[in-house]
């Protein structure tokens, strides 16, 4: 039997208002049950109806009242069969007191387990609550709620209250609809109850909790300030992603009237000699290597053994760094949360007392983790605080811990910023505000409505449409794949509706960015296509790729044969043919090979200058030199080239060239404009 059996009751309302949301009711519910006959098959679930024409529960039997209310399958382990009438539920006539409900709910319960019994139990409660509540025989409604509640509490019972609005409470009493609301929100405040607002079919398959995962922590000691400061402290997992069941291998040879038999198959490896296939190899000759260079360096088990980091089971402070100075995409792996032991009340201070120091200071921590003794690996992570908003809240201050990650997992890949582009290459400002509007456009939080795919609210499709398929194939093996659900297809592609609304904006946007078609062309026949560099009029640059020496005449139409030495930059239109040999992308070796040619030019303009007739030409060259390092992030190239001229100069008496840079303002590349710089 399991250990984390849980006993659910779902509680629904069939009333005419909830007629137009009850087929995502019944999704999403026989979604639960799918879940658990393969998560927790021996979880019991237990469906009762209300808002319905006849009536039928016990309390009706024993003390009278409760009309309206349907017992429609008691308590048992999950099955087939559960799946199949929760998608087919009854359609009530008549208004359902969702009080009623939950008052038989928790006498099946009751007369269950009894008092004693501390098995998981919970109700789950899913209405639009825009129907009246039937006053109570002794004192107020309130009364009777919170009389209710106490009666949870003390049998131990958990409930979750889901009200489905949107469209529906657009025609509803306001009155009726703000009581309600009130007398479930005492719920959440007297007992572990949850209540949750949806208001679109995706939020609401996201809101029923399907899978029932126990907390379980990951690291329980101490939170090392230092030597001699320690708080105790507790560590969960945040957020986890949830994958796909394991598939086992299933074999179909057991006897047919076997019905213990498990079906499963065990697999067993056998390692041969590569000279003597015939002969296996026993572990005790086995051994594994790692390669280095052309050879393999063998390890033994005992050694490998010795090898490994073997640090002690802590988490310690190594200091505190602004909140800035740790980017978003340094976060590596699933999130965790730091609490202070919750029976420590020295540590929930000092736990509080830290993480609202921090967020005044808009500090953040950085902590070397070892989550349990013989963890082969150390982690670094960032502690964020986490204050709770709301004074004297039950949700303790806490800290998210993310792990950052070292200087081999970081991953560089350096590109020019736009903002070093010409002026043509940015957008006007008839593009920039079709780009706003598009944006605003598709804004998933509008306002007066529900933000749409929240992450605590949307629930994975691929997940879903696995579980579903499965549901199928257990009935019908040869059933084809069912379709994706159209609720799920909301969270997969654009909104329709929403597109088709704003069609005009869209359209903007497509003509305010002309798109050109860039045709394959075969490898035998493919020629480098590059843009014409700015400045030239018709007809300049046709020969800005021939190598210097070259004669007219030549043809130089199809330089994608050019090999990397036949191609130079020239004398008379050094600039162009520089700027089209940077923007080459038919290989990486272009842009080396264009920034030494232009050293090389430059060097031979300053070294055959008589009394400074070079100096402009060389300065233009620098001037595009310079520009080019900066579009190729290539600052060091540069500004290592213009000290070292510099130097070349002040040794060979050419003091008036650097006078000259200096008079054009010509500066090194800063760190602004690159930031390897």
């Amino acid at each position: 039997m399991a250990r984390n059996k849980e006993t659910l009751l779902l509680l629904l309302d069939v009333g005419p208002s909830m007629h137009s949301v009850l087929p995502e009711v019944e999704k999403v519910c026989s979604l639960l049950v799918e879940k658990k006959l393969i998560h927790s098959k021996y979880d019991e679930v237990g469906v009762i109806i209300f808002g319905t024409e006849e009536t039928q529960n016990e309390l009706t039997r024993e003390v009278g009242g409760y009309q309206h209310v349907v017992v429609l399958r008691d308590t048992k382990v999950v099955d087939g069969d559960l799946v199949e009438a929760l998608h087919q539920l009854p359609r009530g006539t008549c208004d359902g007191d969702f009080l009623d409900a939950i008052i038989v709910g928790m006498d099946i319960l009751i007369k269950k387990f009894g008092v004693t019994d501390k098995k998981k139990k919970r109700l789950c409660l899913m209405t639009n609550a825009l129907c009246p509540i039937k006053d109570s025989i002794e004192g107020t409604k309130e009364d009777q709620v919170i009389t209710i509640a106490e009666q949870m509490v003390k049998h131990g019972m958990g409930m979750e209250s889901i009200v489905v609005r949107g469209r529906l409470s657009g025609n509803a009493n306001k009155t009726i609809m703000e009581e309600n609301d009130f007398l479930l929100n005492i719920f959440s405040q007297k007992t572990c109850a949850k209540l949750v607002y949806v208001e679109s079919p995706t939020s609401l398959f996201g809101a029923l909790r399907t899978r029932n995962i126990s907390p379980v922590t990951i690291f329980r000691g101490d939170l090392e300030l230092t030597s001699k400061m320690k708080i105790k402290v507790w560590v969960y997992k945040k957020t986890s992603e949830e994958k796909l069941p394991t598939l086992k291998k299933y074999s179909d040879k057991a006897p047919p009237t076997d019905k213990f038999a498990t079906h499963e198959v065990k697999v067993d490896y056998e390692y041969r000699s590569v000279e003597d296939s015939s002969k296996a190899v026993p572990p005790e000759e086995r051994i594994k290597g790692y390669r280095y260079g052309p050879q393999v360096v063998p390890i033994a088990p005992s050694e490998w053994d010795a090898v490994k980091f073997k640090p002690e089971k802590s988490v310690k402070l190594l200091g505190f760094t602004d909140a800035s100075n740790i980017m978003r995409h340094y976060y590596m792996k699933d999130v965790n949360v730091l609490i202070a032991d919750p029976g420590n009340t020295r540590a929930i201070n000092a736990v509080s007392a830290l993480a609202k120091a921090m967020k005044e200071k808009n500090k953040v921590a950085i902590v070397r983790c070892v989550w349990r003794n013989g963890q082969g690996s150390v982690v670094v992570g960032v502690l964020t605080p986490n204050v709770s908003d709301r004074d004297n809240s039950n949700t303790p201050d806490s800290f998210y811990f993310n792990v950052l990650p070292f200087a081999e997992d970081v991953r560089e890949f350096q590109f020019p910023s736009f903002n070093n582009f010409p002026a043509s290459w940015q957008p006007n400002e008839q593009q920039q505000e079709a780009a706003d509007n598009l944006v605003k456009m598709l804004d998933l939080a509008p306002s007066g409505k529900e933000e749409a795919l929240q992450p605590e609210f949307t629930p994975n499709p691929v997940l879903e449409r696995f579980y579903r398929c499965l549901e199928v194939k257990s009935k019908h093996p040869d059933a084809a794949v069912p379709p994706l659900d159209e609720t799920l297809k909301k969270i997969t592609e654009p909104d329709p509706e929403l597109l088709s609304q704003n069609k005009s904006v869209i359209d903007a946007f497509r003509r305010s960015f002309e798109l050109k078609e860039n045709p394959k062309l075969k490898k035998s026949t493919r020629r480098f296509l590059r843009e014409k560099p700015s400045g030239l009029k018709e007809g300049e640059g046709d020969i800005s790729a021939k190598p210097s020496g070259s004669k007219e005449g030549d043809s130089y139409g199809d330089i994608s044969a050019q090999s990397l030495d036949s191609l130079n930059i020239g004398d008379l239109t050094t600039v162009q043919d520089f700027e089209n040999m940077m923007s080459r992308r038919d290989g990486p070796e272009w842009i080396g090979k264009a920034i030494k040619d232009m050293k090389n030019r430059i060097f031979d303009m300053v070294e055959n200058s008589f009394e400074g007739d070079n100096y402009p030409k060389a300065l233009e060259c620098l001037v595009a030199l310079r520009k080019g390092c900066i579009l190729e992030q290539e600052p060091k190239q540069f500004n290592d080239f213009l000290h070292h001229l510099c130097k070349f100069c002040q040794k060979n008496d050419l003091h008036s060239l650097c006078e000259f840079l200096a008079s054009k303002e010509l500066t090194l590349i800063s760190k602004t404009e690159a930031i390897d710089s």
